[in-house]
């Protein structure tokens, strides 16, 4: 699998090489283009897996993701799938050589079929006071993740402590782990400058970042959109 990322930060979409039995697992929609000697499989589980593909369908829902996978196997050399995200923002290319990406709900793009796409349980108070969901998906094994985000993504290595606003995670290694916090030292002046609650991690591993929030965006064009006429 040979994958290339086009067109960002501001709209990137990811060309996806695939040899003869190759396969790529996507998010439903995700496919923008691909070559005629690709073949589309539509499953609730991962490709070649045995059963339970309700309830991991079910779950990938509760996190933002679709019930449905898409696997695109190529039955030929040199074929080519093109991948794309809903929202205007980068995608990251990921490799995985074991342990687990956790990533946020509707992040999660496409990743090889030797990848198992689950998802993980945030906590509720994590949830309810970081601002960011109650579940995750969670990519583990050995193989490539396409994560897509809302504006540019950047990188960080965090050794002890790191602050993001929330909103702004896109994923973060499973070695890392996060509590929400105020941004100040008094709650009352995190809000009135801005800032109220962030997510405050802890431990040693990458965390990836997005430089526009969707919810902060939302709500200020929220207003200024016209009612449809009933």
């Amino acid at each position: 699998m040979d994958i290339t990322l086009t067109g960002g930060p501001g709209s990137t979409v990811a060309r996806v090489g695939l040899n003869a039995g190759e396969t790529l697992t996507a998010e439903v929609g995700a496919m923008i283009a691909m070559d005629t000697a690709i073949t589309v499989e539509t499953t609730s589980r991962k490709k070649g897996s045995g059963g339970g593909g309700l309830l991991k369908g079910l779950k990938r829902m509760f996190s933002g993701e679709s019930f449905f996978l898409n696997h695109f196997t190529s039955q030929g050399q040199g074929q080519e799938v093109i991948v794309g995200p809903a929202l205007i923002g980068d995608v990251m290319h990921h490799r995985l050589n074991g342990g687990s990406l956790v990533i946020q709900g509707s992040s999660w793009l496409a990743s090889s079929s030797d990848i198992e796409v689950d998802t993980t349980w945030a906590g509720m108070s994590n949830a309810l006071f970081s601002g960011e969901g109650v579940f995750w998906v969670k990519c583990s094994g050995v193989g490539d993740v396409l994560v897509n985000a809302f504006g540019a993504i950047y990188e960080v290595d965090v050794n002890g402590g790191y602050t993001v606003d929330t909103g702004h995670i896109v994923a973060y290694e499973d070695t890392l782990s996060f509590s929400p916090g105020k941004a100040g030292k008094s709650l009352v002046g995190s809000f009135l400058g801005g800032e109220g609650l962030v997510c405050k991690f802890e431990g040693t591993g990458k965390v990836w970042c997005q430089t526009h929030n969707p919810p902060s965006f939302g709500a200020l064009l929220g207003p200024k959109l016209k009612s449809r006429a009933a």
